[in-house]
């Protein structure tokens, strides 16, 4: 399998992240123990797992002799942004594929992909990530190592495997976020017999990630089926939000002093906390969040 190239400029990373114990009257009642597995702490340029995703698919670039990543993502896209950050640590060019008509002055997300080195280009809804537009952008771009959206593919899958193994206390359930499947779909292929995944579909109508995990899993080698999708805590679908799902994100930052993004992390917090209200868990149970 394809190692993980030398970076050109220094890079400090937090590996593995921190497990924290989260201190919480709402988890004693429930007579549960939960964990903060803090992705989040990585490196402020990869932000969350994006690393995981992002490292074996510089090492499959590397070993392709590949000089330019191209991947696809919104205008507010950290996948955008990290793949940026990783063209100029790692030294490759990268392209970034926006959806969406361009806006200027650019957003936050996209002038920091700019300022670490990001050419983009533009498609509208209806044309993209069309498989036809990949020879155009051969045509315009050249050759190029593709990314998928939000890493989605082995390699990413292959990063997201090896966290369980950071994690060295005992524990039964893991829950993260679900945007692709990804994450899920990599941490379930390396959970002990007993233990199980939960991902939260940040995404109205998510039920179609369980297609989308188990062909990532097929492609990767290794079909497990200890893992299940909530799909009812979307708020809306992606990047929607409510004045509930903000007061949840408020109090947590206020208990905890962690300010949750409300795209991901605050909607599976919140469903989290829903299901041990409901009693969805038994007396005795240790949970694992991902933050990322």
């Amino acid at each position: 399998m394809s190692a993980i190239p030398q970076p050109v400029h220094s890079l400090t990373l937090r590996v593995p992240s921190p497990l924290e114990q989260l201190v919480d009257e709402r988890l004693d009642d429930a007579g549960v123990r939960l964990l903060l597995k803090r992705d989040d702490l990585i490196h402020p340029d990869f932000p969350g797992n994006k690393w995981r995703k992002l490292k074996y698919n510089l090492g499959a670039a590397s070993d392709a002799g590949e000089k330019t990543l191209l991947t696809f993502g919104g205008a507010y896209s950290n996948h955008i942004q990290a793949t940026a950050a990783a063209g100029h640590f790692f030294g490759f060019s990268t392209i970034g594929v926006i959806r969406g008509e361009e806006h200027s002055p650019l957003n936050p997300v996209l002038a920091s992909a700019v300022e670490h080195g990001m050419t983009l280009t533009y498609l509208d809804r209806t044309r993209y990530r069309s498989k036809t537009e990949i020879d155009r952008l051969h045509s315009e771009f050249g050759d190029f190592f593709l990314v998928p959206e939000g890493g989605s593919n082995r390699h990413g899958l292959r990063g997201c495997a090896e966290l369980p193994a950071e994690i060295d206390t005992p524990f039964d359930v893991l829950c993260c976020a679900s945007g692709t499947g990804t994450t899920l779909a990599g941490v379930a292929c390396a959970l002990d017999s007993g233990q199980r995944a939960i991902g939260f579909s940040a995404l109205k109508g998510g039920a179609f990630l369980e297609g989308d995990i188990a062909r990532l899993q097929e492609d990767y080698g290794r079909v497990t089926h200890n893992w299940t999708v909530e799909t009812e805590f979307h708020f809306g679908g992606f990047a929607r939000r409510d004045s509930e799902l903000d007061d949840f994100v408020g109090d947590f930052r206020a208990r905890h002093g962690i300010a949750l993004d409300w795209v991901y992390e605050g909607k599976m917090m919140y469903g989290l906390f829903r299901l041990l209200q409901r009693g969805a868990f038994d007396p005795g149970t240790t949970l694992v969040a991902l933050l990322a």
